[in-house]
């Protein structure tokens, strides 16, 4: 039976879903900070198309947080909330949460981090979110 996930409950929306593989370990085993990182920009990018349909590129990644380790095999969610809307930037906020065991039974909040995504024309210029 797996557990339910305290940010669901929180009101965030599950942005990505997908299970740690062996090529995307460090030589510590983990999960490579840097592939979780990606995978924040995803779910950041993710939450600003549902809140407006527009191209985004990243601005900014603050308040990284590496609370606990991935290992291969945790099924990791990626749970987003917006933060803060600006004309042309939405700040997002990012929870990430592993699924551990057989079961996928021991949820562990394993990431937090704050994404400043910006919204741009084909020439990559700011636009804004709202016309």
């Amino acid at each position: 039976m797996t557990q339910r996930s305290v940010f669901s409950d929180s009101g965030m929306s599950l942005a990505i879903r997908t299970v740690m593989m062996p090529r995307d370990t460090n030589a510590l085993g983990s999960i490579f900070g840097g592939h979780i990182m990606s995978l924040i920009d995803l779910a950041a990018a993710q939450h600003a198309r549902a809140v407006a349909p527009k191209k985004y590129v990243t601005k900014v990644m603050r308040e990284v947080n590496f609370l606990a380790p991935v290992n291969v095999g945790d099924l990791v969610s990626f749970y987003t909330e917006t933060l803060k809307l600006g004309r042309t930037s939405i700040s997002v906020k990012v929870e990430v949460e592993a699924l551990r065991g057989v079961d996928n039974v021991h949820s562990i909040h394993v990431t937090s981090a704050e994404v400043v995504m910006v919204a741009v024309d084909r020439e990559n210029n700011p636009i804004a979110i709202f016309e």
